[in-house]
């Protein structure tokens, strides 16, 4: 199944799975601060997957919910009723080594319409109505395109496609879309 979904990703992706970790990939022990999947996600990789202990419950911790609404700035209200302290949450399961189970050497495993939307848009993010990059330095494609434009390039994608997957993530957590999502939503009509 991996070297099927491999073929689905961008060449800088397959070369970086080849190479070592990954954005698929954490520190162990700081798993707890993942990117927490919606239950529309859950559901959508539930279908592809099986159960097979794709899912981790996690406590919804100071740190976890920080780290959120850092991601959501302006929005601490609606963050703190996404995630209720000591409420949970649900990520993707990792290895013990840190790694998704879903990884591979030859890439993700899940086709990318199963993939979370954090997944998918990753390495880039939107900050109101700026498109931005992580700095995420064992990403290759961070490294090899030097800002959102090499990014985007690199990952043969389209500022269009990142704010579409952007709002559809926004969606997914009850939150409003963002500006620029009703333009770009039909030019992405593929992933839920």
């Amino acid at each position: 199944m991996a070297a099927q979904c491999a073929k689905e990703d961008p060449a800088i992706c397959a070369r970086c799975a080849l190479t070592g970790p990954t954005c698929c990939t954490v520190t162990p022990g700081s798993e707890a601060n993942c990117f927490p999947v919606s239950e529309m996600e859950w559901e959508r990789v539930l279908e592809h997957a099986g159960e097979r202990g794709a899912f981790v419950r996690e406590t919804n911790t100071q740190p976890f919910r920080h780290m959120v609404a850092r991601l959501f700035p302006g929005e601490h209200r609606a963050v703190e009723e996404l995630f209720p302290h000591h409420k949970v949450h649900l990520r993707l399961a990792t290895t013990p080594a840190g790694q998704c189970i879903f990884a591979s050497a030859e890439g993700c495993e899940l086709p990318r319409e199963a993939r979370p939307y954090y997944c998918r848009i990753f390495p880039l993010w939107v900050y109101g109505e700026r498109l931005t990059v992580f700095n995420a330095d064992g990403c290759s494609a961070v490294r090899e395109g030097r800002g959102h434009r090499g990014v985007m390039a690199m990952l043969g994608t389209t500022e269009n496609e990142v704010r579409s997957l952007f709002g559809r993530l926004r969606l997914a957590w009850g939150l409003d879309p963002g500006p620029g999502f009703a333009t770009a939503a039909p030019q992405a009509a593929a992933g839920r």
